[in-house]
């Protein structure tokens, strides 16, 4: 079922009319009841247009601006109207008002398992509007529950396909490629509320923490992680720097070393660029051919 429009009358207009209508049934009742003028089928016919009047009064409604009404007549859907403003249609048509603003839903903290396994606390927050009124009204029962079981049932799958942290640039994780996560998000709940005419403007993760069970023991492995990645890059530096030492001395013939000599000199450089402690130096009073 697709929303389409339904065409109303100005409520402006119409109000003139009934009032037209009214006072002409009031003038034709006095004459239909004056004395040696009585006339039965004019009192009907004033009887029945008050009974229009009167029905017809049933039949105003007014759409606030961001607001639809989806109009039903004898549980059949007949259209909706979006323009903003002071409407009539039809009498004993049912009028149901389906707010168009932007509204956002902050799903609970999930605790979910990664793509790894480890236990993970994650929530997400959803920026939605209703796009289709037909849909969310007649395709689900109650579109706004039904968003909120569809996000957080998203919310958990997403969780489970990637890993919480990943040190590898080629793996994708929750925390490092927050963009490629939060464009997965949006693509699958945007496909699990198609069918309900939600439209998902933006999702995004909110809250994103290992469980307090493996916190600590987790930090312990990210600080590890970065510990070691931090020695790889000093010794990358410090072989580079050894290896420009070298180079120097030879092509500036300042010394000539053999090989044992280049081995100790390259191990004291070592020493001292990948230290975590300030060595400290000893001269060498004598010669290096000793």
């Amino acid at each position: 079922m697709k929303e389409h429009d339904h065409s109303t009358v100005s409520g402006a207009v119409m109000l003139l009319i009934l009032a037209g209508v009214s006072l002409a049934s009031m003038y034709g009742f006095q004459l239909a009841v004056t004395p040696g003028a009585e006339s039965p089928l004019l009192v009907l016919a004033c009887v029945l247009a008050w009974a229009f009047v009167a029905l017809s009064l049933t039949a105003f409604f007014v759409v606030n601006p961001n607001e639809a009404r989806v109009l039903q007549l004898f549980g059949k859907y007949i259209g909706t109207v979006r323009t903003p403003g002071f409407h009539w249609t039809w009498p004993l048509v049912t009028k149901r008002a389906v707010s168009q603003r932007v509204r956002n839903f902050d799903s609970a903290q999930l605790k979910v398992n990664d793509l790894d396994g480890n236990p993970i606390e994650i929530a997400a927050v959803v920026v939605w509007r209703v796009a289709d009124t037909a849909e969310a009204v007649f395709q689900v029962d109650d579109y706004e529950n039904f968003l909120r079981v569809q996000a957080e049932a998203a919310v958990r799958n997403l969780a489970s396909r990637y890993p919480y942290d990943s040190h590898d640039e080629a793996r994708p994780s929750l925390r490092h490629n927050t963009t490629a996560v939060i464009d997965h998000l949006k693509e699958e709940i945007q496909q699990r509320l198609e069918k309900a005419g939600i439209e998902i403007v933006e999702a995004r993760i909110s809250h994103l923490a290992y469980a307090p069970e493996i916190a600590q023991a987790m930090l312990q492995v990210q600080q590890a992680g970065a510990i070691v990645a931090a020695r790889s890059r000093i010794v990358e530096g410090a072989v580079g720097m050894v290896e420009m030492a070298l180079e120097q001395l030879s092509k500036k013939k300042v010394v000539e070393l053999d090989e044992g000599q280049k081995a100790t000199m390259v191990s004291n450089l070592l020493v001292v660029l990948c230290g975590e402690k300030a060595t400290q130096p000893v001269v060498n009073t004598g010669t290096l051919h000793r």
